[in-house]
């Protein structure tokens, strides 16, 4: 082989050994599509407020009423 080939033969080779470590990393970096929950949702999550009430009082006071009712025997 001729200088020039030796050259070229070098040059493709590193070339590739590029485009083989940047597609690795590109793919390392990135999720299949579908393993996200879809936009919507994570928008909702996202910005929604959390709810500042650990309890909700009208269910509360609908579970006390039914309790103070008198029992008829």
């Amino acid at each position: 082989m001729n200088r020039s080939k030796r050259i070229f033969l070098l040059a493709a080779l590193i070339f590739l050994a590029l485009l083989i470590y940047a597609s690795y990393d590109i793919a390392s970096r990135t999720t299949f599509p579908g393993s996200k929950p879809q936009l919507k949702h994570r928008l909702e999550e996202k910005l929604q407020p959390k709810d500042s009430i650990r309890w909700d009082s009208a269910g509360n006071d609908q579970k006390k009423s039914k309790q103070e009712l008198p029992v008829s025997k």
